[in-house]
């Protein structure tokens, strides 16, 4: 379970790395998705339960986590707030098919980092472990949609947003592709909805993010509501 350094080809990612999680096939799996970001094997930290992983960070501090809540021993939760009360700074991704209320903010709340669903392809689960190495805090479609609905709806300032309206901010398409990222949709699947590449669908969505002067899905959707473009 004991992790080294990076090689000094891969020195530019924080390491070692601890993975929590207990089921076999998803440890494999993340593990790919680790290796497949430029990490060495031996920079991977594995953990069955909250014991081991317990053990494993009083035998040397973590760079990053990726923790499962659904643990043989308890709740991964209980292990997010404890790692950040003794790191402030260590980027927390959690790695779960929880996708309830109670189970989202009680993680985010613990102090986890950012929440992506195991139902995720690799390539969202990679673009999430990204975000967090770049000190954002990325959560899943699913998940933003789930905090926008617990959030307070803002009198509209506008008219709303109808399919035919050429809204100066906004193109046609930028329009289509904001109602979908407020349906929850990722970029894959929005992607798939509009038959366009995921990365077409990911430089229409930076252009909104310009636009309305905001760095995240959550916030896109949040200021457009405010502007009354949104229902």
């Amino acid at each position: 379970m004991r992790a080294t350094s990076l090689s000094s080809a891969d020195s530019t990612l924080p390491s070692p790395v601890l993975v929590v999680e207990d089921e076999p096939l998803l440890q494999q799996r993340l593990r790919g998705v680790l290796l497949g970001l430029g990490y060495a094997p031996d920079a991977l930290v594995f953990a069955y339960s909250l014991a081991e992983a317990r053990v494993c960070l009083a035998e040397q501090p973590m760079a990053l986590a990726l923790v499962d809540l659904q643990l043989p021993d308890g709740n991964g939760r209980e292990l997010i707030e404890q790692m950040r009360a003794d790191d402030p700074s260590l980027g927390i991704l959690v790695v779960s098919a929880w996708s309830s209320e109670e189970a989202i903010m009680g993680a985010l709340r613990a102090g986890a980092t950012g929440y992506v669903l195991k139902e995720r392809d690799d390539i969202e689960v990679s673009l999430s472990i990204r975000s967090v190495l770049r000190g954002g805090a990325p959560i899943d479609p699913f998940i933003a949609r789930r905090i926008l609905e617990m959030l307070p709806v803002p009198t509209p300032v506008t008219c709303p947003l109808e399919p035919g309206d050429q809204h100066p901010a906004l193109t046609e398409r930028e329009q289509q592709i904001l109602r979908l990222v407020a349906d929850g949709l990722s970029n894959r699947e929005i992607a798939d909805q509009l038959f366009l590449s995921r990365y077409t669908v990911e430089s229409h969505v930076k252009r909104v993010y310009r636009k309305l002067a905001v760095s995240s899905r959550t916030g896109a959707v949040r200021e457009a509501r405010s502007r009354g473009w949104l229902g």
